[in-house]
């Protein structure tokens, strides 16, 4: 009889310990596939809960449209020997006469006027044909024009124009770039992509590189691999510009019962579910609930119209969408999902992962009450 009235007591006080500890709260990574689905707007929620698949999957499959304006694409390559403003040149005038000639000594043919700059205004100036306009010209423009001037002071006059350096056509690259500062537009480096490679390379990762140009007031931007892939984005360039080398700041959250909890910056142009999910180190084996994959994410009007077959959404609206790994299709959708800036990737914890917590919290706490009613009746 007293074996009967132990055993009952100790029965009574697990299930009082197990009410106790549950009303107390175990710990855990977060919120439960139940208490997540509470705050669908089914059920007086705030937030849209919907199971990913390939319709889901089309409507929000949205990342960053890059590239650059019609006023970038439709600028043609400058010329290689387009004369500009700060540019050096050489000049060389042949005289034909031999006692008096009009530039240099008795005797000399052949004058030279080395490192001749071309001023802020574009005009440079010779002596006897005086300030002329050479911003603009090619040398061969040039040459024509200083001839004509002096012509009427030196029988028939023999002009040499080269362009000695582009100084005055030049770009400013900074950024994560191999070479940053002021590089001449040459002939060589007329395009992005060759300014690129002649200034050493970007020097972070190549898929998350993004390529930013400035011109006047207007900017545009692409990807590195965009602008290797796609010869249209291989804009001429054009003096002043300013090219930035800049790394994807896009990252999304993950949370819950996964290898790894924090704040992760995406590594290529796109990313999907199932590749964020392993980028953390996959799911963890011993707490993670394969059915309860959830993304949290704010979607502006039209996708969330998109995604739900309405017309009426304004605004930005809360959805959590859902990812079953352990469906038939589960992991393909998974693949297919794509992850978007700001996202919140959470993986519920497993049923009995709370049951065992509970267990061990029961089983300590019974462990303990023994102890003190070993030590009372040894009093």
């Amino acid at each position: 009889m007293k074996m009967t009235v132990a055993i009952g007591a100790k029965a009574l006080l697990l299930v009082a310990l197990s009410i106790g500890i549950s009303a107390c709260g175990l710990p855990r990574t977060g919120p439960n596939k139940n208490e997540i689905y509470k705050g669908s707007v089914l059920k007086e929620g705030d937030a849209f809960i919907i199971t990913v698949n390939s319709t889901v999957t089309r409507a929000t499959a949205v990342v960053p449209a890059l590239g650059f304006g019609s006023s970038f694409t439709s600028a043609g390559v400058v010329g290689s020997d387009t004369i500009s403003a700060g540019d050096t040149l050489g000049l060389t005038v042949f005289e034909n006469v031999k006692d008096d000639p009009l530039l240099g000594n008795t005797g000399q043919r052949v004058s030279s006027l080395a490192e001749v700059q071309v001023d802020g205004q574009g005009y440079i100036f010779v002596p006897y044909a005086g300030r002329i306009k050479a911003a603009g010209q090619t040398p061969e423009g040039l040459r024509l024009a200083i001839t004509r001037k002096l012509d009427t002071q030196t029988p028939d006059p023999q002009v040499s124009v080269q362009r000695l350096a582009g100084d005055g056509s030049t770009v400013s690259v900074s950024g994560a770039i191999g070479a940053q500062g002021v590089l001449p537009i040459e002939r060589p480096t007329r395009t992005l992509s060759a300014m690129i490679a002649s200034a050493g390379g970007v020097t972070i990762n190549p898929e998350t590189a993004i390529i930013r140009v400035t011109r006047g007031t207007q900017t545009g931007q692409v990807w590195l691999e965009d602008l290797y892939a796609n010869p249209s984005m291989d804009i001429a360039l054009r003096s002043g510009d300013k090219i930035v080398v800049e790394e994807d700041t896009r990252n999304f959250v993950a949370l819950g019962a996964t290898g790894t909890q924090s704040l992760v910056p995406f590594e290529t142009q796109t990313l999907s579910a199932i590749e964020a999910i392993a980028i953390v180190g996959g799911l963890n084996s011993s707490l993670a609930d394969p059915t309860g994959v959830f993304v949290f994410r704010n979607e502006p009007a039209d996708i969330a119209n998109a995604v739900l077959g309405r017309s009426d959404l304004v605004g930005d609206q809360r959805f959590v969408y859902v990812l079953d790994l352990t469906q038939p299709t589960g992991m393909f959708e998974a693949r297919d999902f794509l992850v978007r800036d700001g996202d919140t990737v959470y993986v519920t914890e497993a049923p009995y992962v709370q049951w065992t917590k509970t267990l061990s919290a029961i089983t300590g706490s019974t462990a303990a009450a023994d102890t003190l009613a070993t030590a009372a009746t040894g009093l």
